[in-house]
C-alpha cells in the first residue's frame, strides 16, 4: 500500500469532548488545563486497556478507534465512571464532564492510522447528543452488544443531524439500570424513575431456588439466563441485560420500584422446586406499572437431563411470553385518548386486527397502521403489517386487483426490511410476500434468517409450513406448522397453522383430515371465509358432496365475483394441485 492509499473497515468510534470547556477556560484557565490533561491520561488508559487505540486528543476531543462496539462502550463506561469519580471532589460549577458518542459503521484508514468518513461524522452527532457526563450511542452499536455487558439503552428515538443523510437512531446507555455517567454517579441520590421505552419493556429477574439443594441453583441461574438470552433476540422488545437483572438476587424485590430502577414494564419472576427426582418450575408475568398479574405458567419434569429440561421450559415460556406481553400492550394502547396515540399506539391498535386474517379486520388494520405511518413514514414495524395486510388482500381474493395489491405488499415489506433487516418478523413477511410472488427461494431464505435470528419466531416456522405445502412437500409441512403450535400456544395466529396442517393434508390427498383441520380452523374464526375455497375442495376430494354443496353456497355468498382464473391467480399451489382444486370448483359449479 503506498503513503497515499487509504483502506476501508467496519470499526467503531468512539468521539467526545467538555461540555462547557469555554466558560471553564474563562474561570480559571490552568486549572481547566490540568483537569484536562488528567481526564486525556483516563481516556487512553480505558481506550487502551479494552483494545482500543487513541486518533486524536486535539482541543477538549478525544476520537478513538476500536475493533469491537463492546470494547468502546467498555471504555466509554469506565471512562464516565472513573471522571464522575473524581468530579465528586470539586465544586460542582468546576467539575469537568465529557459528553461521549459511540457508533459502528465504515471508516477510512490512512497508513498513518487517521481515520474519516460517515462513521466518524456520525460519531460526533451522537457526542452532541449526548448529556454531561453521559454516553449515547447508534443503533448499530446497541445491536452489536446488547447483553454483552451490564447496561441498557433508552431509546431516544431518530435525530436529523448535521451533514448525514439519513435520520440517526440514538439509544442512551444506562449502567445497571441509571443514566451512563454522571447519572450513575448519582444513583441512590433519588434520581427520577427512568422514562419507559416505546415497545415492550421487560426483565427476567433471577429465579428463587425453592429446594434448599444448592445443587439447583445453578440450574435456576441458568433458565434465567437462557430466557433473557431468547427475549433479546425479539428486536421489538426492550430486554433489560443479565448483569443487570441479577443484582436483585437474593434480594426481596418491591415489583413497581424495581420498574422504575430499571426503567421497564414488564417483571417476569419464577422459582424451582425439587422433590425427589422431579423438578417445578413456576413463571410469572407481572405489570411492574400496574402491580398486576398478566400471565403465570408452570413446568414439571424430571432430572434426568436438566438441560433438556431447561431448554423446554425456556421455549415454552419465551413462547407464550411475546403473545401475552402483545395483548397487554394492545389494551394498554386501547386504553389512551385518542389525542395521545403515536405511531407504537396506532400499531398495537391494529395488531389484533392485522392477524385475524379476516377482510373487514384486515381494512381497519391498515386504515391504522396508514395513520401510524403518518406519523412515522418510517417506522418498520407498521411498514411491515401494513405490507402483510396488502398480502392478504392479494392472497384471499379481496381485490381484483391483484396486481396492485402484490405491488404494494412487495413495496411496504422491502421497505420495512431496508430500515430493520434483522428483525425476525420482519423477515418473515417479507418472505411470506415472496412466497405469494411464487419466488420460494427467496422466501425461503428470509424465512429461515428470521428462524435463524430467533428460533421461537413461531410464525416464521409457519410460514416456512405454507412455502412447504406449495412446494408439494405435505409432510415437512406439517412439523413446521406443529413447532409453531408448539412454541406459541397462546398465538392468536394458531387457527392458521390448522388451516396449513389441513392444506398439506389436502395436498396429500388425505381429504377427510384436511375437512377436520379446516372445521376446526372455522370454528376459532368463522368469519375467515377463505378457508371455504379448501373446504369445499377437500369435501369434494372426500365424496362428501351434499356439504360440498352448502359450503359452496357459502363460498358465492362471501364471493359472489369469484371464477376460477380468479381462485388460480390469487393461489399459490403447484400446478398439479391448482388442476386438482379447480376441477373440483368447477364440479360444484364455480365459472372459468
Amino acid at each position: 500500500m503506498t503513503g497515499t492509499e487509504m483502506k476501508q473497515r467496519l470499526a467503531a468510534i468512539l468521539a467526545a469532548d467538555v461540555a462547557g470547556y469555554s466558560r471553564l477556560m474563562s474561570v480559571d484557565e490552568r486549572a481547566t488545563v490540568a483537569a484536562l490533561d488528567a481526564a486525556r491520561d483516563v481516556f487512553r488508559r480505558m481506550i487502551e486497556s479494552n483494545q482500543g487505540r487513541v486518533i486524536d486528543m486535539a482541543g477538549d476531543s478525544v476520537l478513538a478507534v476500536f475493533e469491537t462496539a463492546t470494547g468502546a462502550v467498555s471504555a466509554a463506561m469506565a471512562v464516565q465512571k472513573a471522571l464522575g469519580s473524581a468530579a465528586e471532589m470539586v465544586p460542582e460549577d468546576r467539575q469537568m464532564r465529557f459528553r461521549i458518542g459511540v457508533h459502528l459503521g465504515d471508516v477510512m484508514e490512512k497508513p498513518d492510522g487517521t481515520i474519516y468518513g460517515d462513521g466518524v461524522n456520525i460519531a460526533a452527532r451522537l457526542e452532541n447528543l449526548a448529556e454531561p457526563g453521559g454516553i449515547v450511542v447508534s443503533e448499530a452499536v446497541q445491536s452489536a452488544q446488547r447483553n454483552q455487558l451490564p447496561t441498557a439503552f433508552e431509546d431516544m428515538g431518530e435525530h436529523t443531524v448535521k451533514n448525514i443523510a439519513q435520520p440517526v437512531r440514538a439509544y442512551r446507555v444506562r449502567v445497571h439500570g441509571t443514566i451512563g455517567g454522571a447519572g450513575a454517579a448519582l444513583a441512590g441520590r433519588g434520581a427520577p424513575p427512568l422514562a419507559l421505552p416505546d415497545k415492550p419493556s421487560i426483565v427476567v429477574l433471577p429465579f428463587n431456588n425453592m429446594s434448599g439443594d444448592p445443587e439447583q441453583e445453578f440450574f435456576a441461574d441458568g433458565v434465567a439466563e437462557a430466557i433473557t438470552a431468547t427475549l433479546s433476540r425479539i428486536r421489538s422488545f426492550f430486554v433489560i441485560a443479565r448483569n443487570s437483572a441479577f443484582r436483585y438476587k437474593g434480594r426481596a424485590v418491591n415489583v413497581p420500584e424495581v420498574g422504575r430502577e430499571l426503567g421497564v414494564r414488564y417483571l417476569l419472576e419464577g422459582s424451582v422446586q425439587k422433590a425427589g427426582n422431579r423438578l417445578r418450575i413456576t413463571v410469572q408475568l407481572i405489570d411492574a406499572v400496574a402491580d398486576a398479574h398478566i400471565w403465570a405458567d408452570r413446568v414439571d419434569g424430571t432430572l434426568e437431563d436438566l438441560f433438556e429440561l431447561q431448554d423446554r421450559i425456556t421455549e415454552r415460556v419465551a413462547g407464550a411470553l411475546q403473545p401475552s406481553i402483545r395483548l397487554a400492550e394492545i389494551e394498554r394502547a386501547r386504553r389512551k385518548r385518542p389525542q395521545d396515540l403515536g405511531a407504537y399506539d396506532y400499531t398495537m391498535r391494529a395488531m389484533p386486527l392485522v392477524w385475524a386474517l379476516e377482510m373487514k379486520a384486515s381494512e381497519s388494520a391498515l386504515n391504522l397502521l396508514q395513520q401510524a405511518l403518518a406519523i412515522d413514514p418510517e417506522y418498520p414495524l407498521a411498514l411491515s403489517l401494513a405490507g402483510w395486510c396488502h398480502a392478504q388482500r392479494m392472497v384471499y381474493n379481496w381485490t381484483d386487483d391483484v396486481d396492485a395489491a402484490r405491488s404494494a405488499a412487495l413495496s411496504h415489506a422491502e421497505k420495512a426490511a431496508e430500515l430493520s433487516g434483522d428483525d425476525p418478523l420482519i423477515l418473515a413477511v417479507l418472505g411470506a410476500v415472496h412466497t405469494f410472488l411464487r419466488n420460494s427461494g427467496t422466501a425461503r431464505i428470509m424465512l429461515e434468517r428470521a428462524v435463524a435470528l430467533d428460533p421461537n419466531a413461531a410464525w416464521a416456522w409457519s410460514r416456512l409450513g405454507w412455502v412447504e405445502n406449495y412446494s408439494d412437500h405435505p409432510e415437512r409441512a406439517i412439523e413446521y406448522f406443529q413447532r409453531a403450535l408448539r412454541l406459541s400456544p397462546l398465538d392468536p395466529m394458531n387457527f392458521n397453522n390448522y388451516v396449513g396442517m389441513g392444506s398439506a393434508n389436502e395436498v396429500a390427498e388425505r381429504y377427510e383430515e384436511a375437512v377436520a383441520l379446516y372445521r376446526r380452523a372455522l370454528q376459532e374464526r368463522p368469519h375467515a371465509l377463505w378457508i371455504l375455497r379448501n373446504l369445499v375442495c377437500s369435501l369434494v376430494g372426500a365424496n362428501r358432496v351434499e356439504e360440498a354443496k352448502v359450503e359452496f353456497a357459502h363460498l358465492c355468498s362471501a364471493y359472489p365475483g369469484l371464477t376460477i382464473a380468479k381462485f388460480r391467480k390469487a393461489m399459490v399451489f403447484s400446478s398439479a394441485v391448482l388442476d386438482r382444486m379447480s376441477v373440483q370448483l368447477k364440479t360444484m359449479g364455480l365459472p372459468d
